[in-house]
């Protein structure tokens, strides 16, 4: 499956030099200009506890891939184009070395740290949700220009006309507080990469990926083999903005490392090319290097195919220029030589 959103070029891949920002449209004044502009002092490129918060996958072999049959043409009740379970095959052991995998999804708050330390560039829709606008800015803006934010970027759900100052400051800081714990979206890979190598980290290989979430035995999803709706994000809670969870709201979707949410809730680049794996006879145009591998499933997929999709063993795949709405990651790291 492939996944088509907007596109940029790679000239992201390294973060430009300066450290300020300007995004967004005018309002009278310039006012938006102004309180979308920062201009950070650069930091370590470190980000607090990641280092030391990783899981660890202990090394050894376990089974990738699957030998599963569409025995019931599911591919023509799904409607897709893509023949299901076929670039899976065949299940084959792979032998991993000791390494760590995030246990979550890299945050919003996360990748803030690293844009305000790189001037690396913001996901769209930071743009649009109002998530990048800048507290004190905020602060120092009048009523006027504070209802119309309210009323164009958040979007609240109160009469905005008669809040005050006081109300729509704190209805806007509570709003990015719970956008802190959403998995960042509308990231390339090359900006997920980027990330990682920012944080002392890299994108865990596809290999890497599958086995933190499946463990050693070969089951289907991270908790077992039986498909539950209680246990993942299918985007039907009206909680979550356009049905994405902030991270480890489902402590139920957890893999036997303890790795979270790594069926469902968004799609997660991996380091990997989509190549067919070893002994494998099916062929897909998309095959080589042009297509990057992603993994877990996300809310786009279609509410019926959820069982297919949120699966372990389920391959997706994307340009590795792609920004997706359900697409984002987490990093990997390799663990010292003597770890088990």
């Amino acid at each position: 499956m492939s996944i088509f959103s907007m596109k940029q070029s790679d000239t992201r891949i390294k973060p430009p030099l300066i450290r300020c920002r300007w995004k967004g449209w005018l309002l009278p004044g310039f006012m938006l200009v102004w309180l979308l502009t920062s201009c950070d002092s650069p930091v370590a490129p470190t980000v607090d506890g990641q280092q030391t918060d990783g899981v660890l996958i202990s090394a050894g072999p376990f089974i990738m891939g699957s030998d599963k049959v569409d025995t019931t043409d599911k591919q023509k009740e799904y409607g897709l184009v893509k023949p299901l379970f076929l670039d899976e095959h065949p299940a084959h052991e792979v032998v991993l070395p000791a390494y760590y995998i995030d246990p979550y999804e890299v945050t919003n708050a996360r990748y803030k740290a690293f844009v305000r330390a790189t001037g690396h560039g913001e996901p769209f829709n930071w743009t649009q949700n109002g998530y990048n606008l800048i507290e004190a800015r905020l602060r120092a803006s009048d009523l006027k220009t504070l209802r119309w934010i309210a009323t164009e970027y958040f979007q609240f759900d109160i009469d905005t006309r008669r809040a005050g100052k006081a109300k729509l400051l704190q209805l806007m800081r509570a709003d990015r507080a719970q956008k802190d714990r959403l998995p960042v979206t509308d990231v390339s890979w090359f900006d997920a990469s980027a990330y990682c190598q920012w944080a002392g980290k890299r994108l865990p290989s596809e290999a890497e990926w599958e086995k933190a979430a499946r463990g050693t035995d070969g089951r289907e999803f991270p908790w077992g083999n039986d498909w539950d709706t209680g246990k993942t994000n299918v985007g039907d809670d009206a909680d979550w903005e356009n049905g994405i969870a902030p991270v480890g709201s489902y402590p139920k979707n957890k893999s036997p490392y303890g790795v979270y949410d790594m069926a469902g809730n968004v799609w997660e680049w991996t380091a990997d090319w989509y190549k067919p794996y070893p002994g494998s006879d099916y062929t897909s145009k998309d095959f080589g290097e042009t297509h990057k591998v992603i993994r877990g499933g996300g809310g786009g997929v279609g509410h019926y195919s959820l069982s297919f999709f949120f699966r372990s063993a389920m391959r997706g795949n994307a340009p590795p220029d792609t920004l997706s709405g359900d697409v984002g990651f987490r990093c990997a790291w390799d663990a010292p030589t003597n770890s088990k």
